[in-house]
């Protein structure tokens, strides 16, 4: 059994997120690194309504991560993204 990160706020997060090709010979798209220090980390749901799970809802996991420039940016995090601690 996996166990689960611990993102706790206020540690320093670079993230990198990968959108693997779609088999038409196009490379896979990677992000710009996100940095920053994360403010917080929760499962929240989408409006997805074909989700066949908890309230009907897609459940996701996010990590929201504040930019030295004060900038708030919130990350769905999936098999394609890659958590770094920094410091």
């Amino acid at each position: 059994m996996a166990t689960e990160p611990i993102y706790t706020p206020g540690q320093r997060v670079r993230v990198t997120q990968q959108v693997p090709h779609l088999g038409n010979g196009d490379p896979t798209l990677t992000t710009r690194p996100i940095e920053g220090q994360i403010v917080a980390y929760k499962q929240a749901k989408t409006g997805s309504w074909f989700a066949h799970s908890k309230d009907h809802k897609l459940w996701l996991d996010r990590l929201e991560i504040r930019k030295p420039d004060g900038e708030l940016v919130v990350v769905n995090l999936d098999q394609y993204t890659s958590v770094e601690f920094v410091g």
